[in-house]
């Protein structure tokens, strides 16, 4: 009997990817060239925000998504932190807020006025300290309005009260730099990728590790909920350097539901998941392809649907919120991809090919809305509730009605689970020691030439002084 092969039917087999106009695309913009490992890239249904190269500092812009085309070189940027900024994301409750965070250890809340900036932003309406290292990812509570979890190079993940403005609980099990964060669907649990080669999935106001997996064959960067299918998928490299990804069960994570290698290429793999299509898309730092899977609840779990090819490398991609697409066109998903050699922004539209013109229910199901579900008080108290869902046929331009009010606070000392944040200062790496010595052999040498300059303009004054009293006039 000859092989033949196996084919599903699937609504979303012939899904295709569908690129801007140029006059669509956001150009002129000086994307940052910093090589650490985010996107640099958030967006919602009103903004676009994009972390920029700049000097003496770190800054981002936010444009609004309708001012298409050519950005102008002086246009105004938030610009008040003094490191490099290393992740911005979006309230996704308030539309006008941001988070980012920075080098300069420290985590800023941005209220954006309505139609963008008008100029320069330097002064943050929140300003979060209590890392002792810089800060490398910044999360949003998926229900809860006003909870914000960061990650720091001091291994620690702390959960903020943005209506206190202060560190409410300190997840402190990791022994290494945290590469990611990733909440289920009611943000109960939290799962961490770590350059320690594990991963961990964390009771966050707990902060109990409840499942752990040390994955040496599979060497872990990324992880991402799928949903509510109680699994994980984690993107990484195998023991023989071929990006590759797997599949967990949340319960049990001491040995991967399937592993799948993806290819050879060196660039880290960044997973995003659909749960209302439960479409998985693979997207590759460096190379222009966006792999995309249906995941499936029965072996073999995932099944291949198709790649959009681009030739422009990506280093990085904003997703738009289900709220934003197109729903008229069938768009099920947008990226938007920054292109750094082109200075370019280029959005990205994922459509299912359909005739009618109608509202297509089976591909738009109901979907987290823009109302929190629970306030701060209440999930730190202990409930769990799921996302407060909306249709997208009607009201899914509905703004919402909730607005950001900074707590009023003096600067003090960050006490979380009775220790200290600002005082317990870890021990510095060799690496920071080595900066902090060039540093100051840079000031040593600065000051050595203030110092002979000095000398120079003080011999010379004795000179003068010399010539005075021996001139003629003087005898």
């Amino acid at each position: 009997m000859s092989w033949r092969p196996q084919y599903r039917s699937s609504k979303f087999r012939n899904v295709y990817g569908k690129v801007a106009s140029r006059e669509h695309c956001f150009d002129g913009i000086p994307i940052t060239k910093n090589v650490h490992d985010n996107h640099f890239c958030a967006v919602n249904a009103r903004f676009l925000a994009i972390v920029t190269e700049s000097a003496g500092g770190g800054s981002f812009l936010v444009i609004p998504l309708e001012q298409t085309g050519r950005i102008e070189p002086n246009y105004p940027k938030v610009c008040g932190h003094q490191g490099n900024v290393l992740d911005i994301k979006w309230n996704p409750f308030i539309e006008n807020i941001i988070a980012s965070c920075s080098e300069d250890t420290s985590v800023r809340i941005w209220e954006i006025p309505e139609g963008g900036l008008k100029r320069n932003m330097t002064e943050a309406v929140l300003e979060l300290y209590g890392h002792s290292r810089r800060v490398g990812l910044v999360e949003w509570h998926p229900t809860t309005n006003n909870i914000l979890f960061s990650a720091g190079y001091d291994y620690k993940v702390l959960i903020w009260n943005l209506d206190i403005g202060e560190p409410v609980k300190m997840i402190d099990c990791h022994t290494d730099v945290i590469l990611c964060m990733s909440f289920n669907t009611d943000g109960s649990l939290l799962a961490t990728t770590c350059k320690d080669k594990k991963l961990r999935v964390v009771e966050p106001r707990s902060g109990r590790v409840l499942q752990e997996a040390s994955c040496k064959n599979h060497r872990v960067n990324r992880v991402v909920f799928l949903g509510s299918t109680k699994r994980l998928l984690t993107t990484g490299v195998s023991r023989w350097n071929t990006r590759q990804i797997a599949l967990w069960d949340q319960e049990d994570l001491s040995m991967p539901l399937i592993e799948e290698e993806i290819d050879g290429l060196s660039g880290l793999l960044f997973p995003f998941y659909d749960a209302d299509t439960h479409m998985l898309y693979l997207a590759g730092k460096g190379d222009g392809n966006i792999r995309y899977y249906e995941i499936g609840s029965e072996k073999p779990y995932l099944s291949y649907l198709m790649e959009f090819r681009s030739p422009a490398p990506q280093k990085g991609l904003g997703v738009m919120p289900k709220h934003g697409l197109d729903v008229s066109a069938c768009e099920v998903f947008r990226f938007y991809k920054l292109v750094t050699l082109k200075g370019l922004i280029e959005p990205i539209s994922m459509i299912v090919p359909r005739r009618s013109e109608t509202y297509q229910e089976d591909i738009y199901p109901m979907t987290p809305g823009t109302e929190p579900a629970l306030t701060p008080d209440e999930w730190l108290s202990g409930v769990n509730r799921d996302p407060i869902l909306m249709s997208l046929k009607e009201g899914y331009k509905k703004t919402s009605k909730i607005v950001f009010k900074a707590p009023v606070r003096e600067k003090k000392s960050v006490v979380v689970n009775g220790i200290d944040l600002l005082e317990n200062v870890p021990p510095r790496t060799e690496n920071e020691l080595l900066r902090m010595f060039f540093r100051q052999q840079d000031e040593i040498r600065r000051l050595k030439d203030e110092l002979s300059q000095k000398d120079i303009r003080i011999r010379q004054l004795h000179l003068e002084l010399k010539n005075l009293r021996n001139s003629p006039k003087n005898n």
